[in-house]
């Protein structure tokens, strides 16, 4: 058996601004942008550059109850991951252009490691794993 998560939702406030920051800041390729007309919405997948694997589905809230998630989807923990093979050249440009970080540079026993915001103020691990990581082995085994 061979499964695999293929999007992640995240609550957005708006379409456009989540695809400026995602593209403009963090160089994300926009993979879908379709509108819905039935459900009167948008169908908007970003990914990270060089990526394929999980995607993150941009999803506008479209309810008072959703909008109060916004910027909180783990009620204040680290919510999602970004991996790099370049950990310095990624922290360097992300704070030349403003992105807020809230937790400063750190060595783990993992990799280097440093937690930022996204526009909407959701905390994300930029992180460079060490190479013989487990997750790095599991994707080694995965593209053979």
């Amino acid at each position: 058996m061979k499964q695999s998560i293929v999007h992640i939702a995240l609550v957005v406030k708006d379409y456009d601004e989540a695809i400026a920051f995602y593209t403009e800041k963090l160089h994300f390729t926009l993979v879908e942008d379709v509108y819905q007309p039935e459900q009167d919405k948008r169908w908007v997948v970003v990914s990270p550059p060089g990526s394929n694997g999980t995607t993150l589905l941009l999803a506008k809230a479209s309810k008072p109850e959703q909008e109060s998630f916004i910027g909180n989807q783990t009620g204040g923990r680290v919510f999602l991951f970004l991996n790099t093979d370049d950990f310095w050249r990624d922290y360097n440009e992300m704070v030349s252009i403003g992105i807020k970080f809230i937790r400063e540079p750190k060595e783990e026993s993992y990799g280097l490691v440093a937690v930022f915001e996204d526009l909407y103020g959701n905390l994300w691990d930029l992180l460079q794993l060490i190479t013989n990581h487990p997750l790095l082995q599991l994707k080694d085994k995965s593209d053979s």
